[in-house]
């Protein structure tokens, strides 16, 4: 009997969990057996190793053999584990010493001639590798930019099986991760090129600076879009924990670019208005994958057209909005992705949309119901309500308005000191801080809280909205340069909930 050992990662939404992979070579007619709860596509990897192990100039063992991946009761999906099974089989026939293969995590998918194919997820299973300790891990060579971004462990990439074993027999060396990445330009367009709209336009530097969600109504054509795609471009980059952090989620979605695989500027995701609820918070066959508020992490989700959203869509956002986190049952276990987004809302005010309100040719009942799919529980979690108007002239003649840099400037001078306030909690905006803090550790002056009390007791707000009214006052003192909201924040921050759709 010949027993051989590899290392792989199985990842379950931005976790991952080392599988260890044995072979077993004894008696009996050729065959191959794969145990441990593999799936379909991993359950196919037997041909696929076969074949790439002997397109790769490699003698395939002449008997019975066993695959066993542990722990046995993880299931484990994809073929990120092609390579591992190769070089387990290998070990077990004394192909290749099991020197390197002892400190060695192998990912990656082999084609038939012994190509390795690039898989998704790879840059948190590298983590994972990393956290268990591991000291070497080969990957694709197509993926190395990717897993090259983690630190503190030694990240080797193959083009090929051939390749990978000599480097395990000490014939070779492997291809090294270029460290010097290019920098992600922002793409998004200026806020200068927007004219006018001077309420949108703050309400928009509060959204950034706090971190606050926000909705825009208005006749079409108004710019509620154009306000919205800038909406990138007023936030800071993102810190290292951060960048990595929203990397990994667009490894395991397959959305990474090849030209720049470290996404350091918060990410803009715009799903269309016939998207489903697992399209949106993610799921699918098989592993959940992750949705569009995972996607946008520490970015901006803006749903464009809001009212034409199904309403179980909309609803489906509420968890995340609240959590910042979304956590996806599935019947072999839960994956967990983070959500910590901006929501940005536009809608028009009713389904005709003239440019006029005066045209509009909608029953009232029409109109109500239009607006109606934005539920109360889902209105009360938006922080900013902005109604926008047509612009009686001047659209051609207006002087540049303030660029999104001078602007992005106030919001990371209010984003640092708001920062630096929540230091001693982690939270690095106004948006995160629970409400219970603010009415405690943090209350303000009853002068100052008399507008949100009247509120409550005339029953206009509720305690989650008057929490959040709350919040975008301490981010009007930031921008201010205030070191506690004053009776003017707060009633400006008010207006912001009770001037929104009607």
């Amino acid at each position: 009997m010949a027993l051989g050992r590899a290392c792989s990662v199985a990842v379950s939404g931005v976790d991952g969990q080392l599988v260890e992979i044995e072979a077993d070579i004894g008696q009996g007619l050729p065959s191959v057996h794969l145990v441990g709860l593999p799936d379909t596509s991993l359950s196919e990897s037997r041909d696929r190793v076969r074949a790439a192990v002997a397109n790769s100039g490699e003698k395939w063992p002449d008997g019975r053999v066993i695959l066993a991946l542990s722990p046995a009761t993880l299931p484990k999906v994809g073929s990120v584990y092609d390579l591992a099974l190769a070089a387990a089989v290998m070990d077990a026939a004394d192909a290749i010493p099991s020197t390197k293969l002892a400190h060695t995590v192998l990912l990656g998918e082999l084609a038939l001639d012994g190509r390795i194919r690039r898989v998704r997820g790879i840059l948190p299973a590298v983590l994972a590798a990393r956290k268990a300790g591991w000291a070497t891990v080969v990957v694709p060579e197509a993926a190395l930019p990717e897993a090259g971004l983690v630190d503190g462990i030694e990240v080797l990439g193959a083009a090929s099986l051939r390749g990978a074993l000599a480097w395990l027999r000490g014939e070779a060396t492997l291809t090294e991760p270029d460290r010097e990445l290019p920098e992600q330009p922002r793409t998004v367009g200026d806020l200068s090129e927007v004219v006018g709209q001077h309420e949108a336009r703050w309400a928009l530097e509060v959204a950034a600076a706090g971190g606050h969600h926000i909705l825009l109504t208005g006749p079409p054509g108004i710019g509620k879009t154009m306000l919205a795609q800038r909406l990138p471009g007023l936030l800071p980059p993102l810190s290292d924990a951060e960048a990595l952090e929203v990397t990994a989620i667009h490894s395991v979605a397959g959305t990474l670019s090849g030209d720049h695989p470290l996404i350091t500027m918060p990410p803009f995701v715009a799903p269309h208005h016939s998207t489903s609820a697992t399209a949106m918070v993610g799921g699918g066959s098989g592993s959940a994958r992750p949705g569009a508020v995972s996607r946008a992490h520490r970015g901006v989700l803006f749903l464009d057209e809001c009212a034409e959203i199904g309403a179980k869509v909309l609803e489906a956002m509420r968890t995340p909005l609240e959590e910042g986190e979304v956590r996806i049952a599935r019947r072999d276990g839960v994956a967990r992705y983070p959500a910590r987004f901006q929501l940005m809302l536009a809608a028009n005010p009713c389904p005709c949309a003239p440019a006029r309100d005066v045209d509009c040719i909608c029953a009232p009942l029409a109109r109500r119901r239009y607006l109606g799919k934005l539920s109360g529980p889902l209105m009360d979690r938006i922080d900013i309500w902005v109604q926008m108007y047509g612009m009686a002239g001047g659209t051609f003649g207006a002087e540049e308005s303030e660029s999104s840099a001078t602007v992005r400037e106030r919001v990371t001078v209010a984003r640092r000191a708001a920062a630096h306030r929540w230091r001693e909690f982690g939270w690095l905006t106004n948006a995160e801080v629970p409400g219970h803090i603010l009415r405690q550790r943090f209350r303000l002056p009853s002068e100052v809280t008399a507008p949100v009390e009247a509120g409550l007791r005339m029953g206009r707000l509720s305690a989650r909205g008057a929490d959040r009214a709350i919040r975008v006052a301490w981010t009007i003192c930031d921008l201010r340069g205030g070191d506690v909201p004053n009776a003017k924040d707060v009633m400006q921050a008010l207006n912001f909930r009770q001037r929104g759709a009607q």
